[in-house]
């Protein structure tokens, strides 16, 4: 009892270690009340796009997804990698050319509710966007849907999900002196809370977070990322979850989306890329952090995954960083 736990016998917190390399912050947030008829049509883009309703209903389309998803009061949607899209009323099949709020209106800086399309029943929607400054790297990120409908019905979504929507809703609505940053960081909250919600969703299709929710794959990842150094293999990491060999492949390659060997290397360099923008560690430094013992096989798997070599990519976001804001 008196001896203290040694943090590296401690499973990581997957969701929080993959948010925080990420380095996800809030690019705009506004708030549109929307009178039936309407219609939203959103070009891809490079950030992530979340939407709170707050009242109303509507019905979203997403690009490459071939069915709907209809979304009611209390309800989230994030569209993790920015895929284009349409929202609308949902009251027709098709909404009309004239029911199309133009992008003019849209533009610029959202400081009160803004009041647009026609004189029908009002849907409230706030909006935010998301950028993560890795990119797509993330091998947890990259495995998502193109769209993802938390349900404020649905018994996976918890009520702190719940309750952080309230907040933003009334919050948005007040617009009180501090509002902006209030908001800001009940947007963070929502986006963490949002993939804990994912991740502990069994019964989800497809790959991804979800993955965290199996005891035995869950534990896998746990190791990788709170002892990324180590030379893992394919049998060590079976062994340590006290499973076979095949079957831990298999079930890993099916939660995650790929295979372990592979998601272990691009979370590495992912995690390096991160240490180049941040820290001041030398290259070999780096190297070591993420396991490998030679620079050279560095330097060379770096290249692979970012298309340029360690140290060009540090001084490129050096330069990036150190360039007047847009």
């Amino acid at each position: 009892m008196s001896e203290r736990p040694n943090a590296a016998d401690r499973p990581a917190d997957v969701v929080s270690e993959v948010l925080e390399t990420m380095r996800f912050t809030t690019l705009l947030f506004g708030r549109f009340e929307l009178g039936t008829p309407w219609a939203l049509r959103l070009p891809r883009k490079e950030s992530a796009m979340f939407y709170v309703l707050a009242h109303g209903q509507l019905r979203l389309r997403v690009d490459g997804m071939a069915r709907p998803f209809q979304v009611s009061s209390g309800d989230v949607v994030l569209v993790p990698r920015g895929s284009g899209h349409v929202l609308d009323d949902g009251g027709r099949r098709t909404p009309a050319a004239q029911d199309f709020v133009s992008a003019e209106a849209l533009r610029g800086p959202v400081t009160e509710p803004r009041r647009l399309g026609g004189d029908g029943p009002v849907s409230t929607l706030i909006t935010g966007c998301f950028r993560f400054s890795a990119g797509p790297q993330s091998p947890l990120l990259s495995t998502f849907p193109a769209a993802i409908h938390l349900s404020a019905r649905e018994p996976e979504v918890s009520a702190s999900l719940s309750s952080t929507v309230q907040l933003i809703a009334a919050e948005s609505a007040a617009r009180r002196q501090g509002s902006a940053l209030v908001l800001g960081r009940l947007a963070d909250v929502l986006l963490v809370q949002a993939f804990r919600t994912r991740a502990a969703a069994t019964l989800t299709e497809g790959a991804g977070l979800q993955a965290l929710a199996d005891p035995t794959i869950g534990a896998a990842l746990g190791l990788m990322h709170g002892r990324l150094g180590e030379p893992w293999t394919v049998e060590r990491l079976a062994a340590s979850v006290g499973v076979s060999r095949s079957g831990f492949a298999a079930r890993f390659h099916q939660l995650v989306g790929e295979p372990p060997l592979q998601y272990l290397a691009r979370w590495r360099m992912t995690k390096a890329a991160q240490w180049l923008r941040e820290t001041d560690d030398s290259l070999p430094q780096v190297a070591e952090r993420v396991g490998y013992v030679s620079a050279v096989a560095f330097n060379k798997a770096f290249k692979r995954w970012h298309g340029v070599g360690p140290g060009g990519y540090r001084r490129t976001e050096h330069v990036a960083r150190s360039a007047p804001a847009e």
